[in-house]
């Protein structure tokens, strides 16, 4: 029941750090693969698929969001929502290889969701980039390298 419960807390950590909330999931990831109790594998596959699906949650959230942009309580002004566009726009798809990266990675995902980014596309670089991440600090912390 230990394991079963570990990877959920992992899966969920992972899920909610992609979304638009302030959470981490690296230490749990880091944490459990240091117990040495559990395959890294796993553990990859677990923290990917929480964090792909967090951004994916993103994007369904920026399909809707254009149609709540006039009333008052919307989060972002005008400029800064085309600003974010014209980014997105000018780097394309691609830019979703750095929806891992702090700060940006969320609202690139949003964005992405705006501007009817195609979901195979969307799932393609996001799971690239968000593996890739964890990946590089499971093998920092395993000492892979």
């Amino acid at each position: 029941m230990l394991d079963i419960s570990a990877y959920l807390g992992l899966f969920l950590a992972a899920l909610l750090a992609a979304t638009i909330l302030p959470l981490q999931s690296e230490a749990v990831l880091v944490g459990l693969l240091l117990s040495d109790a559990f395959a890294p594998w796993a553990l990859l596959l677990v923290a990917t698929t929480g964090n792909v699906l967090g951004s994916v949650i993103n994007w369904l959230l920026g399909r809707s969001l254009e149609r709540f942009r006039d009333r008052r309580w919307f989060p972002v002004s005008a400029s800064g929502l085309a600003r974010a566009q014209r980014g997105y726009q000018r780097y394309g798809r691609w830019s979703l290889l750095l929806s891992w990266v702090p700060l940006i990675g969320d609202p690139l995902t949003v964005i992405a969701g705006t501007l009817r980014e195609p979901l195979w596309s969307f799932l393609l670089l996001v799971t690239l980039a968000k593996g890739a991440r964890y990946l590089v600090l499971a093998a920092l912390t395993l000492g892979w390298f």
